[in-house]
C-alpha cells in the first residue's frame, strides 16, 4: 500500500446537524477519498475525481464541505475549535489543495 496523499486523524465527521464521528480519519490515497471512523470503519469513500470540495461560507477556517456520493459531509479538521474570531488551523485549506490536485483539477 503507498502512503496516503493526504491524512488526518481527530476529524468530526458530520452530516448537517447529526455528527457521525468525532473522531474519524480522512484519507485519500491511490485516488480515491475516504471519510473513517475512529475505529477504521468506512463511512464513505468514492473516486476523488467524483468529490467536490470546498470550504462553507458560514464556518470557521477549520471547517470544509465534502461531496461524496450525493451527500454532504460537514468536516472538522483542526485538533481544537478556535477561539472566537480566532482563525482554525489550516488543515481544512490542505484538505481542499490535496482533493483538487489529486483528481488533476489543479489547486
Amino acid at each position: 500500500m503507498t502512503e496516503p496523499e493526504f491524512k488526518a486523524t481527530g476529524v468530526r465527521i458530520g452530516k448537517w446537524l447529526r455528527s457521525l464521528t468525532r473522531a474519524g480519519q480522512v484519507r485519500i490515497s491511490e485516488g480515491r477519498l475516504e471519510l473513517l471512523t475512529s475505529y477504521g470503519s468506512e463511512i464513505d469513500s468514492a473516486p476523488v475525481q467524483a468529490v467536490r470540495a470546498s470550504r462553507p461560507w458560514f464556518a470557521p477556517e477549520d471547517r470544509a464541505l465534502a461531496d461524496l456520493n450525493g451527500k454532504r459531509y460537514l468536516l472538522t479538521l483542526g485538533d481544537h475549535d478556535p477561539a472566537p474570531g480566532e482563525p482554525g488551523p489550516p488543515a481544512a485549506r490542505r484538505f481542499i489543495e490535496a482533493v483538487h490536485r489529486a483528481s488533476g483539477r489543479g489547486a
